[in-house]
């Protein structure tokens, strides 16, 4: 494995208590960044902030919604008082959506997925990018999912936000390539999450004929993702923006 170094960096993970987020922040640290976690679930986020202190590792766990704009702001706002920058930012926070035919889908269910999967990663870049336009550096790397490349019946309104994520990642991309700012995505493919876990659980069949399809052969590792994270934060990755990087074990090239 690569031994990034990110010492002297501070890094923002959202979603960041289990997961893909979880492991991004392990690595981040590793790589000796200062690390804000952010979550919605306060007392995951709390015992795993804890345990990488009692690790030694230099975290800070914030509480925060990402559907809601004005804690977005204080939070970006509260990393740049308190360690003086933003240089790394993984918009991880999101949601799956139960599997329902287009015409059966509700509203309601659209307008939560929606403002999790896709506002919410609207809300962070927005005031991420405000802080490092003004630094005229950073990293961005925005969750999207192998649902942001293909289609899957059942699944159109997970993947319509997922679709979104890649359109605000290459268009803001072109905003600010030219300002020392990268903005890329990556698009996991089915990775073992607490939701992948789920998933599993409640819809086997479902996830059987997913399964059926990972030419792999396996589920892929948290860890995996973060890696990839990382190399797209990292000066290895400087000629690379507005990118969907799929980690997904070869799912999206059949």
């Amino acid at each position: 494995m690569v031994n990034y170094d990110f010492s002297g960096k501070v890094a923002l993970v959202t979603g960041a208590a289990s997961g893909m987020g979880l492991a991004t922040v392990r690595a981040f640290c590793e790589a000796g960044a200062t690390v804000v976690m952010a979550d919605i679930r306060r007392d995951i986020l709390s015992r795993e902030a804890n345990a990488l202190k009692d690790e030694g590792y230099p975290v800070n766990a914030v509480l925060c919604d990402v559907t809601d704009e004005e804690q977005v702001r204080r939070m970006i706002e509260d990393t740049v008082q308190a360690f003086g920058q933003l240089d790394a930012a993984y918009n991880n926070a999101g949601i799956q959506s139960p599997i329902a035919e287009t015409a059966d889908a509700s509203g309601e269910e659209f307008d939560r997925v929606y403002a999790i999967n896709l506002r919410g990663i609207w809300n962070c870049m927005k005031y991420e990018l405000q802080q490092m336009r003004q630094q005229e550096s950073g990293a961005i790397v925005n969750c999207s999912s192998l649902g942001g490349l293909v289609g899957i019946a059942g699944r159109g309104v997970y993947h319509a936000t997922k679709h979104g994520v890649l359109g605000l990642t290459k268009s803001a991309a072109l905003e600010y390539a030219a300002r020392g700012i990268q903005i890329n995505a990556v698009c996991p493919g089915i990775i073992r999450t607490p939701m992948v876990e789920d998933m599993l659980n409640s819809e086997p069949e479902a996830m059987d004929e997913l399964m059926k399809l990972q030419p792999i052969g396996r589920l892929g590792e948290p860890e995996e993702v973060a890696r990839a994270v990382l190399w797209l934060c990292s000066t290895d990755a400087s000629f690379v923006t507005g990118q969907a990087l799929a980690v997904d074990g070869g799912y999206t090239v059949q």
